[in-house]
């Protein structure tokens, strides 16, 4: 593929960091810039843009997009979710490159955030194309104005998520049984409080957890809150069995996890999905549960049965990299469908 020079729009860090740092690995020429850090720091604008829409800020940012890049050429802009960019957001994107894309790995067309992607829903018209995750968010971007719209599977990072070779302190450190490692949910709340019930010897990692109305029981489990870089891999493959849990608010049929546990080599126990069962072969290269008590017989099984569990996690990243699911895969082919465009 062509080189070519990229204007890439979202948070520098997290997997969007990883998705920009991959497109660099392919040979473009990338320039980064994070709009939520253009304006003021603090958690009342998170607030406003979760319950009022980003695009209360869309003319202060097309203003700062013509102050600061002003003089600046591209051969594309790559917007990463684009909850704070609205249309006039795009037309000054437009104005610095012939084309603008936006890929969004969330639910931007669904009922649960609905206030938070408002800049994006008033802006599909406006992109020259749309990348999503969801079947059902090709018919509704659609729908609402989009011009051209692909679906693509969510991706691990090739490097963020590279299996690390492990020593006995880093095992000592984050070894776990079974582990959870994602924030609180209501239903994620009740489903593992069953596994504990089960017997299920669980570990629990992230953010809100106090939240839960099962708090005392989940609490003697929980070990910390969100965790990223390393730390967050270490905690992965370091456990025996990773649960996977879809997030039902989202639309969620598989998640991030679903690429990032394999990726890194480690056992991934999730819900039975459509789209998990298209993704592994159930029993051999992952393990696919209906509710919390087949969840409990397999984690307690393949604790018992550490051939198998490592034969079905080995099994898993092989079918991993088969799937070409690396954020090297999906950004090219994003930018594959944009390169006749430009």
């Amino acid at each position: 593929m062509t080189s070519h020079r990229v204007l890439y729009v979202g948070p520098i860090d997290g997997t969007c960091l990883d998705r920009a740092r991959a497109m660099q690995r392919l040979g473009h020429q990338v320039t980064h810039i994070d709009l939520r850090r253009w304006l003021p720091r603090t958690i009342w604008v998170d607030r406003v843009i979760w319950r009022l829409g980003g695009h209360l800020f869309g003319a202060w940012l097309a203003h700062q997009i013509r102050r600061r890049l002003a003089g600046q050429r591209f051969d594309l802009v790559y917007v990463d979710n684009g909850e704070c960019v609205s249309p006039m957001v795009v037309r000054a994107f437009h104005e610095l490159a012939p084309k603008v894309v936006n890929y969004n790995i969330d639910d931007p067309t669904g009922g649960r955030d609905m206030r938070r992607f408002l800049a994006y829903r008033r802006a599909l018209p406006f992109y020259d194309l749309v990348a999503v995750v969801r079947q059902e968010n090709v018919a509704e971007c659609r729908a609402l104005g989009a011009r051209r719209v692909i679906r693509v599977w969510r991706s691990a990072d090739e490097v963020s998520h590279a299996p690390r070779t492990l020593t006995p302190e880093l095992q000592a450190k984050w070894g776990s049984d079974v582990l959870f490692l994602g924030t609180w949910m209501p239903e994620r709340g009740t489903f593992l409080s069953k596994l504990i019930a089960l017997g299920v010897p669980l570990t629990i990692r992230g953010s809100h957890w106090q939240k839960a109305p099962e708090w005392p029981m989940l609490a003697p489990h929980w070990k910390g809150g969100s965790i990223s870089g390393d730390d967050y891999a270490l905690a992965l493959q370091c456990a025996k069995v990773n649960l996977g849990l879809v997030s039902k608010g989202n639309r969620d049929l598989h998640t991030t996890r679903s690429l990032e546990i394999p990726a890194l080599g480690a056992m991934f126990c999730a819900e039975r999905t459509s789209e998990h069962l298209q993704m592994y072969n159930d029993g051999f290269e992952a393990v696919f549960w209906r509710d919390a008590q087949e969840c409990a017989e397999h984690c307690l099984s393949l604790l018992r049965d550490e051939p198998r569990r490592q034969a079905i996690a080995q099994a898993g990243h092989a079918r991993f990299k088969a799937n070409r699911h690396g954020n090297e895969n999906v950004v090219a082919r994003v930018l594959q469908e944009s390169v006749g465009l430009i």
